[in-house]
């Protein structure tokens, strides 16, 4: 059974238009009726009560934090870690001072994206594949700076037939010659003997200040550049002597239906991420 709560206290205020400035007849009558002692009571005053909420219009682009806590590498400490234990594994096995550390996506010729730790020390470009979970090195691939003989950068392009596309710019580096890759290798999803890496920005480039300096594509080739072409000038034996070759120019990525690579991409397997509790 319901109730219904007193409403003594309660006044009725009419809203009137500011063309109603005389009182109505019902006002009329009530003045007459009122003994000529009674005092006329003032009539209340509606304050309009501040608002409580408070929109912002231009909101801050590195807050996103239910977004940055998804992927591993943005939790407190991770990025520091991994820095650590590959600057401490870098010094032990080859001695070599580390120029520049950035986090990058790197794009494989079949479009898939894959989570890097890239560094640049003086001989030597290093690819590592960290699992940003369990705070370890899974894989690293040393390629020497002399072998790096054309960096090309520009937009994906695909083949116009191709049902797998995607947009933005992105960084090729070329260490051997795609010519001479064999069949298997180039249709081989898997391979890892593709003489060449593509890299494009981290999609958490805009968490904070620190992501947006280590996640910086430009930052990256403004110091790759001059690295490989000292290398280039002290190196006796590199083979390469007509230098390193920069150009600007599409970047080709052969893929035609890209099932696997859609699937992966949406789903973003190649990153350290919170998945969400599985169960019941």
């Amino acid at each position: 059974m319901s109730t219904t709560g007193s409403f003594e206290g309660f006044q009725p205020v009419s809203l009137k238009r500011e063309e109603d400035d005389q009182p109505s007849e019902t006002d009329q009558l009530s003045v007459e009726e009122r003994e000529p002692d009674t005092e006329v009571p003032a009539p209340k005053q509606i304050s309009r009560l501040p608002s409580v909420i408070e929109s912002a219009l231009y909101p801050n682009p590195y807050h996103k934090p239910y977004l940055s806590r998804k992927y591993f590498v943005t939790r407190p400490g991770v990025i520091e870690t991994a820095m650590e234990d590959l600057k401490g594994h870098i010094t032990k096995t080859s001695g070599e001072t580390i120029q520049g550390f950035w986090l990058l996506t790197e794009i494989d010729h079949w479009n898939n994206e894959k989570e890097r730790i890239l560094l640049i020390t003086d001989k030597t470009l290093l690819i590592c594949k960290y699992d940003f979970i369990m705070l370890c090195c899974v894989q690293l691939k040393w390629i020497p700076l002399s072998a790096v003989y054309r960096i090309c950068l520009g937009k994906f392009s695909f083949p116009a037939m191709s049902l797998d596309k995607r947009q933005g710019e992105g960084l090729r580096i070329y260490w051997g010659s795609p010519e001479q890759q064999s069949f298997l290798v180039h249709w081989n999803p898997w391979s890892t003997e593709v003489p060449y890496a593509t890299f494009t920005e981290h999609p958490m480039k805009y968490t904070s200040e620190k992501f947006l300096e280590i996640c910086k594509l430009s930052g990256f080739t403004s110091k790759l550049v001059p690295a490989i072409q000292n290398t280039h000038k002290n190196s006796t034996g590199s083979g390469r002597g007509e230098g390193l070759t920069v150009l600007t120019e599409p970047i080709l990525i052969e893929t035609y239906t890209g099932l696997m690579s859609f699937i992966g991409n949406q789903n973003k397997l190649g990153y350290s991420l919170a998945r969400g509790s599985i169960g019941f």
